[in-house]
């Protein structure tokens, strides 16, 4: 659920200023205006196109960053935490909206209960081997953060070769909460200009918020957990929560730490609710950083490098 039209769609000073710079027509595109050289082209992933930038490092011995967006995000609602990242860590980042997001290709079909298990199992390796990224560190928000686990616990190939996982407000089961929160969010989208703010980040506003809430409010969706997954990650993780999160409770955090095979941090912060990068970007940016810095000297989860 992640994601969801997350509560951060309901504060008007989340939304940028610009409005279609990140909605133009594929192609690439190089940012110099920065520190760190930015660009964004298109990657066919599993017969679709997807829109993908990469944020040059500083350091060419860092790991690899790869951010894996909320339900309802994309690129562009990441804003400048990928950049900023990069610049406190020296790592090269690559950050992608997923099919159905941003601008990528347009959701043709109704989302099915196991949408994150097929990023998991094979889209994001595939982008992965056609981007050549080894060992990378994922860091993923909600629906994304679920993605990263089903990723790193899949337990075979490309799956074995994570560094580490950073999660943003993670799920692993559904809660009463998340649906509730998701319900509501449907209320507003239906009521409220929530379509023309999410215009602002999708190509197709409303198939990629249909795509995202029907499936989280359908029936079978209430089954969904993938606590299986856990006891095959061995890699270190850092899990960071809003105290004040609508769509999720601690007990997420809590059943990674408790059922994970590697070692966990739990970073609860005050004052935040879904979106740790938006409510307390400092303080994520700062443990970030640190969970990165202890990372870079270690070998990746099953490397024999």
């Amino acid at each position: 659920m992640q994601n969801e039209p997350s509560g951060e769609y309901l504060k008007n000073d989340l939304y940028p200023t610009h409005k279609r710079e990140e909605m133009m027509p594929f192609d690439v595109r190089t940012d110099h205006t920065e520190r760190h050289e930015k660009s964004i082209f298109r990657v066919t992933v599993q017969g679709r196109a997807l829109e993908v930038q990469r944020i040059a490092g500083l350091s060419p011995h860092a790991p690899d960053l790869v951010f894996l967006h909320e339900g309802l995000g994309s690129i562009s609602h990441w804003k400048d935490f990928p950049a900023r990242v990069a610049a406190i860590t020296g790592c090269r980042v690559t950050v992608y909206s997923r099919y159905g997001s941003g601008n990528s290709d347009r959701l043709t079909e109704p989302r099915p209960v196991n949408y994150m298990h097929d990023e998991g199992l094979r889209a994001l390796p595939d982008l992965l081997k056609q981007l050549h990224i080894e060992h990378p560190i994922l860091v993923g928000h909600s629906d994304g953060a679920s993605v990263a686990l089903i990723f790193a616990g899949a337990g075979t190939g490309a799956h074995d070769s994570v560094r580490g996982l950073v999660l943003l407000a993670p799920h692993v089961f559904v809660e009463d909460l998340s649906v509730a929160s998701i319900a509501a969010a449907k209320t507003t989208f239906e009521t409220t200009d929530l379509c023309e703010k999410l215009g602002r980040h999708h190509r197709d506003p409303a198939s990629t918020f249909w795509g995202w809430n029907n499936i989280w409010l359908h029936p079978e969706f209430r089954g969904w957990n993938i606590e299986e997954y856990l006891p095959r990650i061995t890699c270190p993780i850092l899990a960071i929560q809003g105290l004040d999160d609508q769509y999720g409770t601690l007990a997420q955090l809590h059943a990674i730490a408790r059922q994970s095979g590697g070692p966990v941090e739990i970073l609860p912060l005050a004052d935040c609710r879904h979106s740790p990068q938006r409510d307390q970007p400092e303080a994520t940016l700062a443990a970030i950083a640190k969970f990165v810095k202890q990372l870079s000297g270690n070998k990746p989860q099953g490397s024999n490098v």
